[in-house]
């Protein structure tokens, strides 16, 4: 089962350096998450493992061996762990690989041909992903280092010369071992820098939400790896998609997420909340709210201002009342362990609505509100 734990900050820094607006913690037990994904896919790019063709002469033999097929992978231990400072660590160990190819031997006037059917054990192997951030703020795999070995192979022949065959065993056995090992770590480098690297970058770290406001989730820095734990910083801004360059500076305080009992963490400054209201209130999508009003508020405010409406024109008294709001800045918000606070600060216009005519204000005033939701918790 997956645990993500969203939450505020209980803890946050000043730094010097850009804050990010949105960080995400990766636990030890978020990574238990992806270990069989991971050993599942590390078992389909070593069955794709192309050998080259052997071929030989020892005394009266002469032999070549080729159309080596890996047929099985028994990855017996398999982890998948953080390395500190570097990145992720995979490694196997006393695993064995079932292969089998094809022989082509001439002794003296004989001509054989057959399969060869042959395991390796104790396959142990050891990759570090090195992981940081690329130019245009994606995750990216910037180096891989591996190392491999085989402890023993073993050879059965089959076909009418197989016993006589078995002499061969120990000198192909060890040629065979050679090969194998030498084509391990290329094909874990391979899936890597390429495949993994090629996926990272299908990846968008600038989209569009709506139609209004796009939104900014570029690493900011390197990821940053200790043993129990991988994190890392995002930008998470918000913008205008009619004006990119337009927009709001982080002065927020740095999140830190001290937690590693869930799989993962999200932390969300208030420059996250500030950065989207801000382009909201930038593309007029929160300038201005006119709203239809209960029956009990428009009676209350037609009882307010009955006077005034006497006053100006009686013949107003019969016509609907409007409350109107207009926001002179963007909402701000304030982010405390007991929840989100968002101010706003409005100019609240009271209008009659004649048929056919100009609205005829009655009063207009600045409002101040702030409203606080409780901190919320999300279990997946």
């Amino acid at each position: 089962m997956v645990s993500i734990l969203f939450l505020f900050p209980l803890i946050a820094a000043m730094s010097a350096e850009e804050p990010p607006g949105c960080k995400i913690r990766i636990t030890n037990r978020g990574l238990e998450m992806l270990k069989y994904e991971t050993q599942k896919f590390v078992v389909e790019e070593l069955s794709n493992i192309t050998m080259p063709e052997m071929k030989g002469k020892e005394g009266h033999f002469q032999y070549t061996i080729k159309e080596v097929k890996i047929n099985e992978l028994n990855l017996t231990y398999a982890d998948l762990a953080f390395q500190p400072g570097l990145g992720l660590l995979f490694k196997v160990q006393n695993s064995s690989i079932a292969l089998s190819f094809q022989r082509h031997i001439l002794y003296w006037l004989f001509y054989d041909t057959g399969a060869i059917n042959a395991s390796a054990e104790g396959v142990n192997i050891h990759t570090v992903l090195h992981t940081t951030r690329d130019e245009l703020g994606r995750l990216k795999i910037s180096n891989i280092s591996c190392d491999a070995s085989i402890a023993k192979m073993k050879i059965k022949f089959t076909g009418t010369l197989g016993r006589v065959y078995d002499f061969l065993a120990t000198f192909l056995t060890t040629g065979m071992r050679f090969l194998l090992n030498q084509q391990i770590c290329p094909v874990m480098n391979h899936a890597g820098l390429v495949l993994i690297n090629t996926l990272l970058e299908t990846i968008p770290v600038r989209t569009e939400v709506d139609n209004y406001v796009g939104i900014d989730y570029s690493l900011l820095s390197d990821p940053v790896v200790t043993s129990r734990s991988l994190d890392m910083d995002f930008r998470g801004m918000f913008f205008e998609l009619g004006n990119e360059s337009n927009t709001l500076m982080n002065s927020a305080i740095n999140p830190i997420v001290r937690e590693y009992d869930r799989m993962v963490y999200l932390a969300l400054s208030e420059y996250f909340f500030d950065s989207g209201l801000y382009s909201y209130y930038k593309a007029g999508l929160l300038n201005t709210i006119c709203f239809q009003m209960p029956k009990d508020l428009e009676m209350l405010l037609r009882t307010t201002y009955f006077g005034i409406i006497m006053m100006i024109n009686p013949a107003l008294v019969e016509y609907p009342i409007s409350l109107q709001l207009e926001l002179n800045s963007a909402p701000k918000t304030t982010v405390k362990t007991s929840g989100v606070t968002v101010a706003i600060t409005a100019i609240v216009t009271v209008m009659v609505l004649p048929p056919g005519k100009a609205p005829v204000q009655l009063s207009s005033m600045t409002m101040v509100r702030k409203k606080t939701s409780c901190l919320l918790m999300f279990y997946i």
